[in-house]
């Protein structure tokens, strides 16, 4: 990432040339592992959040404001407005532009209300397994070819993929690899339906804000159409989310529980590609599972 002033010098002419706005006051805040932060205090007072990127891959912040717009659009879970979005020339910075979510502390009922919400988001449907504009997700870059069923999607556009990045990667032993692509072969078995769900797709603790009212807001999400026990899994995985979220999620297809880990397979591989350490043990626990 390049030097953090001269970023907030950037995303300073970015912000107020793309809002029309002259800029107070530029702040850096945490804003995760690829991305450079800011909380940006326009000349009215207002706060916006931005943030930028010195080397983005194709698309990186437009595919960010398009999930963000299509978890919005059935009006059931609030997630952040998108003020301005480009994903950058050789002359100018990658940035995107959301209002400023003021954060606070859960309520008594912001887990319960969170877990109704994202049930509503999951049941609001997609138009396919994966996207429709083909567009990756996430710091692999994942395809997302649109598919009819679970078992094509998730062998065809993770387990398969994370395999060939493994191996190339040294990641994970090779018979580890070899039963992932056996699992692959077989998840007929698990007969998990075609009726794809409206997911965040990276749905780990950090990518839930809770505003001063309590409320819960989704950021940074690696959008598909897929199965909704995936964003579930995965909140499972890294946990930081209260048992009032599953209690008022409702009830998912019958043996969900015994299905955990083999959703969590996709992110554990990631990880242990990113991380290596404790990833590679816990991916290749979870693949044996299920072999």
């Amino acid at each position: 990432m390049a030097d953090r002033s001269i970023t907030a010098r950037s995303i300073e002419r970015a912000v107020g040339e793309a809002l029309s706005s002259s800029v107070h006051r530029v702040s850096a805040v945490h804003g995760g592992d690829t991305a450079a932060a800011f909380r940006v205090e326009l000349a009215d007072g207002t706060p916006v959040f931005a943030k930028t990127h010195d080397a983005p891959p194709p698309g990186f912040f437009t595919t960010e404001a398009w999930g963000l717009a299509w978890m919005a659009a059935p009006g059931v879970i609030s997630v952040p407005r998108v003020l301005a979005v480009a994903d950058g020339t050789a002359t100018t910075p990658a940035f995107l532009v959301l209002e400023w979510i003021e954060p606070g502390r859960a309520g008594p009922t912001t887990e319960a209300e969170f877990g109704a919400r994202l049930a509503a988001l999951h049941h609001a449907g997609a138009p396919c397994f994966g996207r429709d504009d083909r567009r990756t997700t996430g710091s692999r870059g994942l395809p997302n070819e649109p598919c009819p069923t679970w078992t094509e999607f998730y062998a065809g556009q993770r387990l398969i993929p994370l395999a060939r990045i493994a191996r190339d990667r040294r990641a994970l032993a090779l018979p580890v690899i070899e039963q992932l692509d056996r699992l692959a072969a077989t998840l007929d078995r698990f007969e998990l339906g075609s009726t794809p769900a409206r997911l965040h797709g990276d749905l780990w603790a950090g990518n839930r804000l809770v505003d001063h009212r309590g409320t819960s807001w989704l950021i940074d999400p690696a959008c598909h159409g897929g199965h909704p026990e995936f964003d579930l899994a995965m909140m499972r995985l890294f946990g930081g989310f209260g048992p009032a979220v599953f209690e008022h999620y409702g009830t998912p297809a019958d043996g969900w529980e015994q299905r955990i880990e083999l959703h969590q397979i996709a992110p554990l591989v990631v990880h242990a590609i990113k991380f290596g350490g404790g990833y590679r043990d816990a991916a290749s626990r979870a693949i044996a599972r299920y072999v």
